[in-house]
């Protein structure tokens, strides 16, 4: 630059020749010295443009002068205002070669103008088409700076730099024409101008100032705008912060966010050198964080080194700055973000309280971009994580296997696990939902403890987990299985009791078992199926597959079954314990399917609660017993039965209805009919909060209690419950004649069963000496070998015909009762 000023140094001093008074030139060193204090700074990245009203002065100092001592004067006035602003020695060189510069250019193109007496206005035409060039060069040459040094910048920025050449440069050098005629005209016309001119410069600086408040505005409105196109990705908030760093010009800028969901905190780096940390917004007792996000200021907070206490300035210096705007950002994790702005990249403009202003109005933008980001994360994080234990669910695993898949599709290797609470749905039956919630989130909280800490844990549905493990051979992933198991078997307070925790497992292996997540979740499967009756722990073998398949068919084949008769039912007889009367006989289904032979209870029963079918299979073995019932009757005997009910039964809204439709259809009356409920169906949450209880025992019918004692409940439970009567369970039966223990829990049973007016029925009799003693504790009703078999329909009729006799009809009854014959 000094290079190309050079030549127009030697021009002014050859065209030199004017003599001119001392007073003169330090007049006009004062005059450009105000005039170049009346400025509208134009930032373009790190370079400041002054567009100043100094082209009046220009023309008056070049009537009144040569242009060298106006080069002089002038470029005197810059190194003075340089000086001050602390402007670094190459930029003021720069700034003075300039003005050399265009004071030559226009003394160059004045020379070859025909430029004659100043009242000539041939005179006023050749200054403008001087000066306004020589403004245009300076301008052109400020921007080849900005380009060589920072790039190109942009056509708005352009336009921004040449609008003073169009507009504030001519009405200038009007001004300074017509100062010049006055002057010209008299010396005393320079009372009248002064303050005319300290007017129009005030004016000007007035105008300078609106117009960077406009401009601050619309770049506001331009920062919404490029705020509200930010995509909600890991890269929206380094978007939001390039767009803070844009707007005000800032050499860095900071934006530290709390942690949310499943990401940490971060701290988010936007640096005129390029660096991605620094020290002091990331710090939760850095004075200044501290002080914008603690609430007790309105607004930005402003820090400048000029003003800056002793523990203000050590702040600055930590981060190594001389001016700071920091603001506090509204996120969704409650914890408030953290946003500062670090010096402005121009050497000549500092942060003021017109940018604190204007980061008040961003700031707005910013928090709505960011809740705005956290609420799609929090979308994404929810289609993905489970609600209840926040552990990935079942798509996020299934990404997750097909990521670690794809990675290595040659040599990948992984082990998936698939557990499964055991008592989850007794869990559930017998203490309600909340519970079993509870006991989801102790199991998910030991499996994240005890699995290994490469692995993914994840929740499926319903009481299943997954453990994903990365780089296991199948080997490898069985021993992660057991130790898994065995880490996780322990008891746990769950809703006010201790409970047992132990899971069955199914493992499958990547490339073994499968080569995508569908593949091998679906083996982990069949596996887990196996492993609950395989010690806990069971490995995908395709010969499961064919198990896996049979309970698939089992599932669609279930109501062709019923309707084909391959469903049917069993009684088994139920005596009064002191007069041997028959007194109903228990209805059992059974299931003799044409190619899998006998298919057990339990597991047709499960199957038929999982696919929904419980509600026809339990209707189907209702028809079978009163319709057996009713043959009774029509033989003028009086025999009831008991049908066992599902709790999923119990939830069905209808249930009721079916029942009282039933006991139409057959014309039995209801007090002919049990309903044997297990103990935990009677004590959920919601049986106990609806009607389901009362409306079935208004029908006429008994309702009792099944397998007592080896649940959750208690009698005490039962005094709020329309129960008749409980059956004890066997397992307390069938040890009565050797363990004191068991006959202990049986009398106490009894006993506690009457004193709230209950019936009780012993299951499991299998021999006269058992008989006896529930007879002497006073066991109202036996069941069991000792009395019979469960029997088909035809058999229970020759049983029937062999082993009981007729009473007659007590006082009062319509119908006759059989008793077994001794």
């Amino acid at each position: 630059m000094s290079a190309l000023a050079l030549p127009f140094v030697v021009l002014l001093a050859d065209v030199a020749g004017r003599s001119v008074q001392p007073w003169t030139v330090v007049a006009f060193f004062a005059a450009f010295l105000v005039a170049e204090s009346l400025t509208l700074p134009i930032e373009v990245r790190s370079h400041t443009f002054n567009c100043s009203v100094s082209e009046a002065v220009l023309v008056v100092s070049l009537v009144q002068m040569d242009g060298a001592w106006t080069a002089v004067a002038w470029a005197g006035a810059i190194g003075v205002i340089s000086v001050r602003d602390r402007t670094v020695v190459a930029k003021i060189l720069v700034n003075i070669a300039v003005t050399v510069l265009q004071v030559g250019v226009a003394v160059l193109i004045l020379d070859q103008l025909p430029a004659g007496p100043l009242s000539d206005p041939g005179t006023w035409l050749a200054y403008l088409v001087a000066i306004l060039p020589a403004a245009a060069v300076g301008t052109l040459v400020v921007v080849a700076a900005i380009t060589i040094t920072q790039g190109n910048p942009g056509r708005a920025r352009l336009a921004r730099l040449f609008v003073p050449v169009l507009v504030v440069y001519p009405i200038s050098v009007v001004v300074g024409l017509a100062c010049s005629l006055l002057v010209d005209h008299t010396a005393w016309a320079w009372l009248l101008l002064v303050p005319v001119l300290l007017t129009l410069g005030l004016l000007y600086r007035r105008f300078a100032r609106v117009t960077r408040e406009s401009e601050s505005l619309q770049q506001v409105y331009e920062f919404a705008r490029r705020v509200e196109q930010v995509c909600a990705d890991e890269d929206g908030a380094l978007r939001i912060v390039e767009a803070v760093q844009e707007l005000l010009n800032a050499d860095r800028v900071a934006l530290w966010l709390p942690p949310y969901l499943d990401e940490g905190p971060r701290l988010v780096v936007v640096s005129g050198d390029g660096r991605t940390w620094y020290d002091g917004p990331g710090d939760p007792d850095d004075l200044i964080r501290r002080r914008a996000t603690d609430g007790l200021v309105d607004g930005p907070v402003l820090v400048s080194l000029s003003r800056a206490t002793e523990p203000e300035a050590a702040a600055l210096a930590r981060r190594g700055v001389r001016d700071l705007l920091a603001a506090p950002v509204a996120t969704a994790a409650g914890e408030p973000g953290y946003l500062e702005i670090c010096d402005r990249r121009s050497d000549v403009v500092s942060f003021a309280d017109d940018d604190r202003a204007a980061l008040d109005s961003m700031i707005t933008h910013v928090n709505a971009a960011i809740r705005q980001q956290q609420l799609l994360t929090q979308i994404r994080y929810d289609a993905d994580h489970d609600r209840l234990t926040g552990l990935p669910n079942r798509q996020r695993l299934a990404a997750e296997i097909d990521a670690l898949l794809a990675a290595d599709p040659v040599a990948a290797r992984g082990g998936l696990i698939l557990a499964a609470l055991d008592n989850y749905t007794e869990v559930t039956d017998t203490l309600g939902h909340a519970a079993s919630d509870e006991l989801l989130l102790v199991t998910a909280g030991l499996l994240r403890e005890h699995a290994p800490p490469q692995a993914l844990v994840a929740r499926m549905e319903g009481e299943q987990f997954a453990v994903l493990l990365p780089g296991l051979s199948l080997t490898a992933s069985e021993r992660a299985a057991r130790r898994l198991r065995e880490a996780t078997s322990t008891r746990a307070r769950v809703a006010g009791l201790d409970l047992e925790v132990t899971l069955s497992i199914g493992v499958a292996a990547a490339p073994v078992h499968g080569a995508d997540a569908g593949t091998l979740m679906q083996r982990a499967d069949v596996a887990l199926l196996a492993g609950s009756g395989a010690g806990g722990v069971a490995s995908y073998h395709p010969v499961l597959d064919q198990q896996s398949l049979r309970r698939l068919q089992l599932g669609t084949e279930l109501e062709q079954a019923m309707a084909e008769g391959q469903i049917s039912v069993v009684f088994q007889p139920i005596i009064d314990a002191r007069t041997s009367d028959i007194v109903s006989v228990e209805t059992l289904v059974r299931w003799a399917h044409p190619r899998y032979g006998a298919i057990a209870p339990d597991d047709f029963i499960h199957l038929a609660e999982q696919i929904g079918r419980i509600g026809l299979l339990t209707d189907h073995v209702l028809d079978l017993a009163l319709a057996r019932c009713r043959r009774w009757l029509d033989q003028d005997i009086a025999l009831s039965v008991a049908v066992n009910l599902s709790a999923r039964c119990l939830t069905e809204p209808d249930l009721v209805d079916r029942v009282r439709r039933a006991l139409r259809r057959h014309g039995v009356p209801g007090e002919l009919l049990t309903l044997e409920l297990t103990e935990g169906s009677v004590v959920d949450d919601s049986v106990r909060s609806s009607t389901v209880l009362a409306d079935l025992h208004a029908l006429g019918l008994r309702l009792s209690m099944d397998d007592f004692g080896t649940g959750y409940s208690s009698l005490s439970q039962l005094r709020q419950l329309p129960i008749d009567e409980v059956k004890i369970d066997k397992s307390f039966v069938l040890g009565m004649s050797t363990s004191q223990g068991e006959s202990f829990i049986a009398r106490s049973i009894i006993e506690l069963a009457h004193n709230l007016g209950l019936r009780v029925v012993a299951e499991g009799v299998e021999d006269e000496l058992t008989r006896n003693l529930l007879a002497e504790m006073g066991c109202d009703k036996l069941q069991g070998f000792l009395v019979s078999r469960p029997l088909p329909d035809e058999r229970l009729e020759s049983w029937l015909l062999a082993r009981t006799g007729v009473r007659s009809a007590a006082p009062g009854a319509p119908h006759r009762r059989l008793f077994v014959r001794t």
